[in-house]
C-alpha cells in the first residue's frame, strides 16, 4: 500500500525538482503553460517528467490531483 504524500512539493520531488515552497512558485512563474497546452507537452520537460505526468493523467493514478493541480497554476 502506498502512504506517501500525493501533493504538490512530493510532485515537485518525484520530477527530481526543488520542493521548497519558493522553489516551487519560482517555477511557476518562470514556466507559462498556455491553456491549450496538455501539461505533459510543455516544452521544459525532461522526457522522463513528461512521460511521468502524461501516465498519472492517463492512469488516473495518485500524482493525478498534484498534477491537475500543478497545470492549473501554470496556466495561471
Amino acid at each position: 500500500m502506498d502512504t506517501s504524500r500525493h501533493d504538490l512539493p512530493s510532485l515537485f520531488s518525484q520530477l527530481g525538482l526543488p520542493a521548497e515552497i519558493g522553489a516551487i512558485r519560482a517555477f511557476i512563474v518562470s514556466h507559462p503553460l498556455p491553456r491549450e497546452t496538455r501539461i505533459h507537452d510543455a516544452p521544459f520537460w525532461t522526457a522522463a517528467q513528461s512521460a511521468f505526468l502524461k501516465q498519472a493523467l492517463d492512469d488516473d493514478a495518485e500524482w493525478a490531483e498534484a498534477v491537475d493541480e500543478l497545470a492549473n497554476l501554470l496556466a495561471g
